[in-house]
């Protein structure tokens, strides 16, 4: 018999360490799991495939719910893990659920942050801080219309696109979220970090 080589992901750790770009059901809607619904994990495992994933994700339906822990029949054909098969027996814990076939009462905070801005690469690969942002109308339904830099940036950065990139909100806050409570603001306005370290509005 083949030994077991894969594991439930911890999708609570994932979800507290990225809160913006990574969706973890609610408590209220994990509280409505019944024998009968689905769930969705993330089984992470090894192998030797260069071009297998690190993870799968597949849904179980549930059979039994006992003193918080969830047992049930995978209800997917893995692609990858060869240890694993349809209707195998899963057991996991609200931790390891990242999707119910239920809606959720709780709006997702991934969801509101979604739509796309732009960045600079100073920002989103080098770690600097959001120094100055302001919001435009949106270029199309997909676009926040909010823009990002440090504010330190030169003409001549701004002006090789190699240096710019476009991403969703939730992906400059997973960088840095200082700014997050400006984010609600209608379009045509421009904020600057000051000496202190706050964001002040511009005006003209």
């Amino acid at each position: 018999m083949q030994s077991k080589n894969w594991e439930l992901e911890d999708a609570q750790k994932i979800a507290d360490e990225f809160p913006y770009t990574f969706h973890k059901p609610s408590g209220d809607v994990v509280s409505k799991l019944q024998k009968g619904n689905f769930a969705k994990c993330i089984f992470r495992f090894q192998s030797d495939d260069p071009e297998a994933p690190r993870a799968e994700r597949m849904w179980i339906l549930i059979s039994d719910i006992s003193n918080s822990v969830f047992t049930g029949r995978l209800d997917n054909d893995p692609q990858y893990i060869d240890t694993l098969k349809y209707q195998d027996p899963v057991t996991f814990s609200e931790c390891h659920i990242i999707n119910t076939d239920l809606d959720d009462p709780i709006p997702s905070v991934t969801d509101k942050y979604m739509k796309k801005c732009f960045v600079t690469n100073n920002i989103l690969h080098d770690g600097e801080p959001v120094g100055y942002l302001y919001r435009e109308e949106p270029d199309d339904d997909d676009d926040s219309g909010w823009r990002f830099t440090t504010g330190t940036e030169t003409d001549e950065y701004m002006e090789n696109a190699a240096n710019t990139s476009i991403v969703s909100l939730g992906a400059v806050l997973r960088q840095d979220d200082s700014c997050v409570a400006l984010l609600d603001r209608n379009y045509d306005v421009a904020f600057i970090k000051d000496k202190n370290d706050e964001f002040v509005e511009l005006h003209d």
